[in-house]
């Protein structure tokens, strides 16, 4: 029996619960992020977008292209607050619910606890109800997987809703640009291009091994992609293994107090997304990049979780000292927060040796 998926992702989540909360937003172009020399976007509203505004872009860089954006400073506890009424609709139809973000997730409604028949229905019922609830609009794509389901979802936003029917699965998929693929992401994309693939049709044409050779195991999924495949379930119980943040610097940069400037940044954006995720971790990662070739990695591990700019920045400082920044030009750097904590059942978190930093004389 074909699964009945439907993946709801929120309209411009952080912008639209301003507008609802403030109408004095509405129609106008804005941002949510913090106004800082090195503030990104998190999420832009959708008067913002035709400007070219969108989320991960720097704030200096989008005030530019939007002369008139208006910059809100986010509220991740109203926007958790808000998440939650939405996932209790999910639940009001299915539990089979499997939360990709905060503001989105999928649901197999095969069986469903309304009884109804078809899925369309139920993710119509949903979006109505989202509206009601949150006066928030939700885009809705329904399909047999969750590949076709995801892509259905971004098909007609905002406000949208997307059926890929199997029958017309093939033909859906065919057309697709091959950018539109879930795990095709910039590289991968100039990589098929270069092999002359540019929709779903033309890598459906390109065999299974050959496919292997050039992206690795990656290239089984692209085969069953391109063919519209997709047997993963619907994960309820899906852990996050970690979070984390990274960016690549416009220039190299070289001179060691610049380099800590921007660790320092980089690890209040960590802490902020901790915050928003509400992950705990004990392990903390620093990534450099050096060049397009070379990267290294630098971990500690805390017998605590890792939650605050306190808690995070002496240890990210103490795993920058172990590398060779201010002798080498620095391109890209990433924190990431990892370990996660499992003290539910009201065992303490295990322990394991942690490098010490003692002075010895």
């Amino acid at each position: 029996m074909q699964r009945k998926i439907i993946h709801i992702d929120m309209d411009a989540f952080f912008a639209s619960v301003e507008q609802h909360d403030r109408p004095e937003l509405r129609g106008l172009p804005l941002a949510i992020g913090r106004d800082v020399p090195r503030g990104v976007v998190s999420t832009a509203s959708y008067e913002a977008r035709p400007f070219g505004v969108r989320s991960a872009m720097s704030i200096m860089q989008a005030k530019k292209r939007c002369p008139g954006l208006l910059i809100v400073p986010p509220r991740f506890g109203r926007y958790k607050e808000v998440s939650g009424q939405i996932h209790a609709i999910f639940h009001e139809y299915t539990d089979l619910v499997e939360p990709l973000s905060i503001d989105e997730a999928f649901l197999d409604v095969t069986e469903n606890k309304k009884g109804m028949g078809l899925a369309i229905d139920i993710a119509r019922a949903i979006k109505r109800e989202i509206y009601e609830k949150t006066g928030l609009t939700a885009s809705a794509g329904v399909s047999y997987n969750k590949f076709l389901a995801k892509i259905a979802s971004d098909y007609r936003k905002p406000d949208g809703l997307f059926l890929v029917h199997p029958d017309r699965a093939l033909d859906f998929v065919g057309r697709l640009p091959v950018e539109k693929f879930w795990g095709v992401g910039p590289k991968t994309a100039q990589t098929m291009h270069g092999m002359g693939i540019v929709t779903g049709e033309q890598l459906r044409e390109v065999s299974l091994s050959h496919l292997l050779q050039r992206f690795g195991k990656q290239g089984k999924i692209y085969f069953d992609f391109a063919r519209g495949i997709d047997n993963r379930p619907v994960v309820v119980d899906h852990e996050r293994k970690s979070v984390g943040c990274e960016r690549t610097f416009m220039e190299d940069i070289s001179s060691k107090s610049t380099v800590i400037i921007e660790l320092y940044h980089t690890v209040l954006e960590l802490v902020e997304r901790l915050e928003r995720s509400g992950f705990e971790g004990r392990t903390l990662t620093l990534k450099l990049k050096w060049d397009a070739m070379t990267q290294i990695t630098r971990s500690i591990t805390h017998t605590k979780a890792l939650r605050t700019k306190d808690e995070i920045l002496p240890l990210a400082k103490r795993l920058l000292s172990q590398t060779e920044y201010g002798s080498r030009p620095v391109r890209l750097m990433g924190l990431s927060v990892s370990s996660p904590v499992h003290d539910s059942d009201g065992q303490k978190p295990w322990q394991e040796w942690v490098e010490g930093y003692l002075q010895f004389h």
